[in-house]
């Protein structure tokens, strides 16, 4: 017994003792069709009116006639005459009991003790001064009734209808009174809490006494305690919310409780949340683990394995900080790719997250920013899926936790954690996953379709490509569905349906502009070209990542595009013991869905061609018809593997769940072991840093305003792109005051406007990258300075900026000749002058 329970238990209710009444049908000798229960304290003044009000519309409502309902007033032990005054309403009328606490305990005390002493088959909870009309109660119950047509409300008789798929009805049905702003700030400074969340509701009653008796609450947070009890025990859906009128004549002012209400508020809103903040705080501390290495310096260290994502996200960061504090366009800019710009909308520039920012941004910097989307928004995806994951999957706390770090966590979004934040913060996909399988339930289409198509939208603005792959993935669960429970599929498919035209009802708007400017818009494009080794080796399923603690650097290079690509290597113990919990549960027809939807996502992962291991031969792919569909043209086809990494960590927390819930020992030690073994190789290593690059004095010192002026770019040697980008981060120390010749972004290429990483290249630009890494410097002819002085015109080039590096004279000498003039020597860079003087 909890300490809460047992306080309970030792201040143990007692009712009044009124004359006897006789075994009157109604009285507490029979049970009663409906119970009202009615916390008190210090109600004296209003208690009695209360109680004929309710005795009045009782008596007249029909189907509760005089014989069929009780009335139970809880009081919290209050100083007044409170007790009194109901018990002399229970002399007079037995239907009228009063249950009484020796001292105050709270609201959530009183309401447990005057439940648990209540017999009705429905439990109506009111409030003492009747801020809600009893005949409101006409608009909960008609929510609480089961469906015409079941087998109690049927002619014997008559024939039997058709069967049709249905949603269970709630269990309890909550009064709600006012705009949801209102009701969430019910208790005087403390946020999250609703004042009315139970003050008038209609629940079953053995499903009541049960909560309401499992919680340990007493303060007001007991309404939110014993909501989510019912939804735990009955399902998403055991909870409605209908609108109702509060009274326009209450019965008096509300009796005032002791000092301290705010304080045992706070107190229960850590006693109601405890769990999961313990949950969210693990999985913060394990995303803080992950980039520990980056926050230690976030000055001088680099993420190492980023490649030059980690520049160019840090670039979109600032660009959009620069755009929006100066009023101008945040969907495009020349800061980079002079003169022909940047689509930003067509590039990962995550403006769902970097606009909120802007604030830290400005007064921490772009690194600060960065490393604080990815280490709140990785441990904010993992609590989402854990969410999700103990809402419609398991019940246990830490089962559902340990799922919801396999989703988050797991190999491919570790390996996109080194700089590609949009393929990492992922917590709005549980929420849309959430809201699609609401609509599938039919309760509140209109509602979840408006919802749904917000969230979508939004995330449009963080990731379209996850977005795209995760509504790939629920096509493909779609199917699974349809497969193997026809029945119920096409149940749920027609509010599916009318729910999604909602949704994209409510999402084009929010999202044609922007999309408008990234598909038709300036510097836009219509296809990425990733190469032909996008897709996953089939080896790279059962290998394991190079950030994961069995895994092997070199072997996953080898089986990767880059570090940053590893999009499967979940490991063939973690695959195997996926199948043996399919195997296990397999008589569950989601879990069936679920197993085939993971299976499909791996082999689209595999690309469009298929090299099989150790052999030439290569086969056609799975993803062949998608290859060239319009937007799946430009997906990395391997990332499709990570639809998979959600499925295994639902499957985990069922294990888990099964194995702490299995009545033998020796059961619930084979799960955990079983468990063990397949996620410890697969445990997450923190991610490897190196030192950054420092910027030039030239640059941290200012002195390059005396060489660019304003329209003019600056063009560093060599010129940046995907394999170097550090003068991005030249850019950013700048804030911005400068504009850059080439870049590291995606744009367009050639007629067919093809998308490119980088801007298109010049011959000048070509030149510098192979001089850099080492092909020998061709004679400074005519043709080479014409052509030098054409692409530096191209750029409005005004001046050419040579750092320290490798092969620094052979590039001093090289340029010397094409541009015709000695450089000039400037803290630590070598400069050309080349614009208009």
């Amino acid at each position: 017994m909890s300490a809460a329970n047992a306080d309970s238990a030792a201040a143990t209710p007692h009712a009044a003792a009124p004359p006897d009444p006789g075994p009157a049908p109604g009285s507490p000798a029979a049970p009663a069709g409906l119970s009202v229960v009615v916390p008190a304290y210090r109600d004296g003044h209003r208690i009695r009116a209360t109680a004929a009000a309710l005795r009045e519309h009782l008596d007249s409502r029909p189907g509760t006639g005089p014989a069929s309902w009780e009335v139970v007033v809880a009081d919290d032990g209050s100083d007044d005459d409170t007790a009194a005054a109901v018990a002399a309403e229970a002399a007079a009328d037995p239907r009228i009991r009063l249950v009484r606490l020796d001292a105050p305990r709270g609201k959530g005390a009183a309401l447990r003790a005057g439940i648990a002493a209540s017999t009705g088959r429905r439990i109506l909870l009111a409030d003492a001064g009747l801020g809600v009309p009893p005949e409101e109660l006409d608009r909960l119950e008609p929510v609480l009734a089961p469906p015409a047509g079941t087998p109690a409300d049927r002619d014997p008789d008559a024939p039997a209808p058709e069967v049709r798929e249905a949603p269970e009805p709630p269990v309890a049905v909550l009064g709600r009174t006012g705009t949801r702003l209102v009701r969430a700030l019910g208790i005087p400074g403390v946020p999250g809490f609703r004042a009315d969340t139970c003050g008038f509701a209609l629940l079953d009653g053995d499903r009541a006494r049960a909560a309401f008796a499992a919680s340990t609450l007493d303060g007001p947070a007991v309404d939110a305690e014993v909501t989510r009890l019912l939804r735990r025990e009955a399902g998403p859906g055991a909870v409605a919310e209908v609108p109702v009128r509060r009274s326009a004549a209450p019965t008096g002012p509300p009796g005032r409780r002791p000092a301290g209400g705010r304080r045992r508020a706070l107190a229960d809103l850590w006693r109601l949340n405890a769990g999961g903040l313990a949950v969210a705080g693990v999985f913060l501390a394990l995303s803080f683990y992950l980039f520990h290495g980056l926050w230690a310096d976030l000055d001088g260290r680099y993420l190492r394995d980023a490649l030059q994502d980690q520049n160019q996200w840090e670039w979109f960061t600032g660009v959009v900080t620069d755009n929006i504090t100066h009023l101008r366009n945040p969907l495009f800019t020349t800061a980079q790719g002079m003169p022909d710009g940047v689509n930003l909308m067509a590039n990962a520039t995550m403006l769902g997250l970097n606009v909120p920012f802007i604030p830290i941004t400005l007064l921490f910097g772009e690194t600060v920013t960065f490393a604080l989307v990815l280490t709140l928004g990785m441990a904010a995806s993992a609590w989402t899926w854990y969410w999700l994951i103990r809402r419609r999957f398991v019940r246990g706390r830490w089962a559902a936790a340990a799922g919801g770090a396999l989703a988050a966590f797991a190999p491919p979004m570790v390996s996109h954690a080194n700089g590609h934040p949009n393929f990492t913060v992922l917590f709005m996909l549980p929420l849309i996953i959430d809201r699609a399988l609401r609509l599938c339930e039919g309760r509140r289409v209109v509602r979840d379709g408006v919802l749904l198509g917000l969230f979508a939208a939004y995330q449009v603005f963080i990731g379209e490509e996850p977005l795209l792959i995760a509504a790939l993935g629920m096509l493909l669960f779609c199917l699974a569905c349809l497969l193997v429970d026809r029945r119920r599929a096409l149940a749920a498919a027609r509010p599916l349906a009318r729910g999604l035209a909602i949704a994209l009802a409510v999402c084009l708007p929010l999202v044609a502009v922007p999309l408008y400017w990234q598909f038709l818009g300036p510097q836009s494009y219509h296809s990425v070209l990733h190469g032909d080794n996008a897709g996953n080796s089939p080896r790279a399923l059962i290998e394991y990542a190079a950030r994961s603690l069995f895994g092997d650097a070199e072997t996953a290079a080898r089986l990767s595009m880059n570090t940053t690509e590893q999009n499967a290597f979940y490991g063939w113990p973690l695959l195997a013991f996926g199948t043996a919990v399919c195997v296990w549960l397999w008589r569950r027809p989601g879990i069936r869905a679920l197993a085939l939807t993971g299976v499909a996502a791996l082999l689209l992962s595999l690309g469009p061609r298929v090299r099989v291991p150790l052999t030439d031969i290569v086969l056609p792919g799975p993803w062949a018809p998608l290859a060239h569909a319009p937007l799946f043209e430009s997906v990395i086809e391997g990332r499709v593997a990570m639809v998979c990494a959600p499925v295994l960590g639902i499957l985990l927390a069922l294990a888990l769940d099964g194995a702490a819930r299995a009545r033998s020992r020796d059961m619930r030690r084979l799960g955990l072991v079983a468990a063990a073994a397949a996620v410890i190789p697969v445990l997450p290593l923190p991610l490897a840093v190196r030192d950054r690059a420092p910027v030039p004095a030239f640059i941290t010192s200012g002195a390059w305003k005396d060489y660019v002026r304003e329209g003019e770019a600056l063009v560093p040697v060599p010129l940046p792109d995907p394999a170097q980008a550090d003068a991005l981060h030249w850019q950013v120390e700048a804030d911005f005051g400068f504009r850059l010749a080439g870049g590291y972004f995606n744009g367009p290429w050639g007629e067919e406007r093809i998308g490119i990483y980088g801007a298109p290249p010049r011959h000048l630009s070509n030149l510098l990258r192979d001089v850099r890494y080492g092909a020998p410097a061709p004679e400074a002819t005519p043709e080479w300075r014409e052509q030098a002085r054409r692409d530096l015109a191209h750029w409005k080039a005004g001046a050419v900026v040579l750092p320290s590096q490798d092969r620094a004279d052979e590039l001093r000498g090289l340029l010397t000749g094409l541009l015709g003039a000695e450089p000039e020597r400037v803290r630590d860079v070598w400069v050309w002058r080349v614009g208009p003087r």
